[in-house]
């Protein structure tokens, strides 16, 4: 298709990948800005430009070579956003998204006034508001970064007055906004990916649990072992959240599911998420075939489940080291996986540095094998 579109993606990493092959498997022309040139996304896409994300400059020299822009983070300013938006570059999702969403205490408030079930919250602006905040909800509760917090980065935990210096400090709450929230008691994680096109058509990806490990996802379970009826109501107020922002292309909806049996948002992710990376192979279109489906408006693609159950392990680093990667032959030697290693030279601990998905007849036979192989992959040589 030499007439076919020119996608950018603004970032890198394995989202950025994943976004890059589905969009080659259509044909289509891709380009990634990313500010490192051993990026994973930069052996997937025609065209790489190494810049700084966060400079205008950047954004808008790189926007001006595509027709269509999209997002593997959410973390560039939202005013930049819309000024390429009001320099004419197709955006989705858009800058008004975006600003509803990447202020974690504006997308509580964006829920709320929508009637989305959250968990009561309020601004903290001054040390000495978080007593105020025990009086009215008790310990513990939770203290969050307004911005550019995931994987539990930018979370703290306050159970009792002694942990009010050291969660201000660590959040840097004299130089950052922040929220609180009240404590969450839950029996289960849930997620749930939705996809909107342009036009306002929307999928729904199957129910899922998570598996955190130190606050990383580490396995994800398709489906998630819920009712009928639960698996509906999650999928409901996933549809709504994403409306609520008015979000384009797919995006991951995260629940806590309370020990009395209500669902609750915990956040919503404004675009592919790593909870819906078992959909590569689980569904019959994947989250990010669909995103690039719906920015563009073409038809978007069903996202049922092809087995009847499905396992995604995330493979975490252990220790700061290389990313020379061992086990590969002995994981590949466990029936049905399916190996993603995501190619980064350096490892961290916590870092995901690939994963792998099996499909079964159960959760359980599923989660065995994944398990299995997944042990034998070591990252640092």
């Amino acid at each position: 298709m030499t007439n076919a579109p020119k996608i950018g993606i603004i970032g890198g990493g394995q989202l950025a990948q994943f976004l890059a092959i589905a969009a080659q498997q259509l044909g289509l022309h891709v380009h990634a800005l990313h500010s490192d040139e051993k990026d994973p996304v930069a052996c997937a896409v025609h065209r790489s430009l190494i810049g700084d994300m966060k400079a205008f400059s950047s954004l808008m020299a790189f926007a001006k070579g595509v027709d269509v822009l999209t997002l593997e983070n959410e973390f560039i300013d939202g005013y930049y956003l819309s000024q390429l938006q009001e320099n004419g570059i197709r955006l989705y999702p858009s800058a008004e998204t975006m600003v509803l969403v990447q202020d974690k205490f504006i997308q509580k408030e964006c829920f709320s006034k929508s009637f989305l079930p959250v968990m009561p919250f309020c601004q903290v602006n001054t040390e000495s508001q978080l007593g105020d905040v025990a009086q009215k909800w008790g310990y513990p509760f939770v203290l969050k970064a307004r911005r550019n917090g995931y994987d539990g980065k930018g979370n703290v935990t306050v159970g009792g007055p002694e942990d009010h210096r050291t969660a201000w400090e660590k959040l840097n709450g004299d130089q950052n906004p922040l929220l609180a929230e009240q404590f969450c008691s839950y029996v289960k994680e849930l997620a749930v990916m939705v996809t909107r096109s342009i036009q306002g058509d929307t999928v729904v990806y199957p129910v899922v649990e998570s598996i955190q490990e130190h606050h990383v996802c580490h396995i994800v379970k398709a489906p998630a072992d819920i009712s009928d009826q639960l698996q509906q109501q999650v999928c409901d107020i996933a549809l709504r959240a994403v409306h609520a922002v008015q979000g384009v292309g797919t995006m991951g909806v995260e629940f806590f599911l309370t020990d009395s049996g209500q669902v609750v948002i915990n956040e919503i992710a404004p675009r592919v998420h790593n909870t819906g990376h078992y959909t590569l192979e689980a569904c019959c279109c994947s989250q990010f075939e669909n995103h690039i489906r719906a920015i563009l408006g073409w038809p978007l693609g069903d996202p049922s489940l092809v087995t009847p159950a499905a396992v995604m392990v995330n493979l975490l680093g252990t220790h700061r080291a290389s990313g020379v990667v061992s086990g590969v032959s002995q994981a590949l030697a466990v029936s049905g996986v399916h190996l993603h290693l995501y190619g980064k030279t350096t490892c961290t601990a916590g870092r995901k540095m690939g994963h792998l998905t099996v499909l079964g007849k159960s959760v359980e036979d599923a989660q065995k094998r994944a398990m299995m192989a997944a042990q034998f992959i070591q990252f640092g040589g």
